[in-house]
């Protein structure tokens, strides 16, 4: 049996899990349960949101519930900079992660239980706390099983991110079948369980095979930063309770109102972010130049994941309402159509990684690839232009053309997401390195703040305008890109 607290010889030793320490499997499995816990809930909530109540939904518009999917996703992404601190300061990763976990658990339970929407509103808060402290913690925790020397540390990644997708991927199919077929809350009772078994994966691998160094804060608060974080936090939650508290006297405090607040939170953060950096007397003025050049792919990577995470909104309600599931007399379950995210990363990884090892030091830079993928993303969306201009928004037609939409994004985000991590790596200044890495997450949370207003407009007889202006608006910030990438690579000072 392996003891936590492992020599550096001893980690280089560990190849019991397919050549990797067998602390990967722990966390390959409680991570691949937790995305079929978030994704099979995710895939069939905007139903249960807008489905009328004798359908066993919740009655809601669909527009409220679009918006509502939308600023949900924005803040999951947005408390993940809580959850790095929390992993830094207090509690250690391997604290911070079953917490996280339990609070996701809960979150699923809540709505499995016919609660209405006092369940919904619980589970959103639940769901939002656990995957903030959870998502960014365990996916450094992989790091940590390796050290600085060991070359299986890429090839460890790749097997994550692969139970990640195969999570992703089988939950959609089954929790749609179960919650669309059935029952809501029966599916959302699978979610939950998938996350029990995520919760006792980790606890019964984590004591024999995580390092004990995840036990311990890396950089714990001392007792006067704790004083004024705790000061901090408090003004913090009084402000926010009084804007709730005038929008209630002045009569305007309802689901809308109280979303757009939480946009302006999601937008402003990161804003707050690059201030805050850019002004720091701990950063260079080389490291200065590097941060000024990820501003203009920091917001190319939010107008991507804006038309990204739309999948689980628009492209959801388009294969509810408007595709023709029938197909050879089986029925496709619209939750089912979430899998081709998944499904088509999985696809086109190992070409990806085939090219980029086949060009060498001939591939475009990293704002070339994102502006490719800016145009990309935007294709994906002018293409669902074609069957509603055909056909109009009142007609059925075939489930081809969203399987070619997500066919098309897909390669899009593999242009942008994993390149777009790899330079904020090297982007980041020493003295931000985690705060940088948060950044990344806040792109996702505010390209989704902004999504939580523009679907409004997603409407039958607004249909192609709406696919068109998105994804026209994708196409030219991808040419602008394209314009920078000279001035941006200056200003990446050597990085590449």
């Amino acid at each position: 049996m392996q003891q936590q607290g492992q020599s550096d010889q001893e980690r280089r030793a560990d190849k019991s899990f397919f050549g990797q320490p067998r602390g990967l499997s722990t966390l390959f499995f409680t991570e691949m349960w937790e995305r079929f816990s978030y994704y099979g809930m995710r895939a069939i909530l905007i139903f249960y949101m807008y489905f009328s109540v004798t359908k066993g939904g919740l009655g809601f518009s669909q527009s409220t519930a679009a918006s509502i999917m939308a600023i949900y996703g924005s803040m999951v992404y947005l408390t993940s900079v809580i959850g790095g601190f929390v992993s830094d300061r207090i509690w250690g990763s391997r604290k911070t992660v079953f917490y996280g976990g339990v609070l996701i658990m809960f979150g699923h339970i809540a709505l499995s239980m016919p609660l209405g929407k006092i369940a919904l509103f619980a589970s959103i808060v639940l769901i939002t706390l656990g995957t903030g402290l959870l998502k960014p913690n365990i996916s450094e925790m992989v790091g940590g099983l390796y050290t600085e020397y060991d070359n299986r540390r890429d090839s460890g990644f790749t097997i994550f991110v692969f139970g990640i997708n195969f999570g992703s991927f089988i939950s959609p199919l089954l929790v749609s079948w179960l919650g669309m077929s059935v029952n809501f809350h029966l599916g959302f009772s699978l979610a939950a369980i998938g996350m029990f078994f995520g919760l006792l994966q980790y606890i019964l691998g984590g004591k024999k095979h995580l390092p004990s160094t995840s036990l311990y804060p890396s950089d714990p608060l001392e007792p006067d930063d704790a004083k004024k974080l705790s000061i901090r936090v408090g003004l913090g939650v009084v402000v926010f309770g009084l804007i709730l508290l005038l929008l209630h006297v002045m009569g305007s405090l309802n689901i809308d109102t109280f979303i757009t607040l939480l946009s302006i939170i999601a937008i402003a953060t990161p804003i707050i972010y690059f201030v805050v950096i850019l002004s720091s007397k701990k950063i260079s003025s080389t490291n200065r130049s590097r941060v000024i050049a990820y501003i203009p792919l920091f917001i190319a990577a939010a107008v991507f994941w804006a038309i990204e995470e739309q999948g689980s909104v628009v492209l959801a309600l388009f294969a509810q309402n408007q595709t023709d599931n029938n197909v050879l007399g089986f029925t496709i379950k619209a939750g089912w159509y979430q899998s081709l995210n998944p499904l088509f990363i999985m696809i086109y990884t190992p070409l990806f990684a085939w090219l980029w090892m086949k060009l060498g030091k001939r591939q475009p830079s990293s704002p070339g690839k994102f502006s490719t993928g800016m145009v990309i993303a935007g294709l994906s969306y002018l293409f669902m232009v074609i069957p509603v201009s055909l056909f109009g928004s009142s007609a059925l037609v075939s489930p081809l053309w969203l399987l070619g939409s997500w066919a098309i994004i897909e390669v899009a985000e593999l242009l942008i997401s994993p390149i777009g991590l790899s330079v904020t790596t090297k982007l980041a200044p020493k003295a931000f390195e985690s705060q940088m890495m948060s950044m990344w997450f806040l792109a996702d949370s505010a390209g989704q703040a902004v999504n939580s207003q523009i679907v409004k407009f997603y409407t039958p007889d607004n249909e192609v305008n709406y696919f068109m202006i998105v994804g026209l608006v994708a196409i030219v910030a991808g040419i602008l890109l394209a314009f920078l990438i000279k001035p941006i690579k200056k200003l990446m000072e050597g990085v590449n």
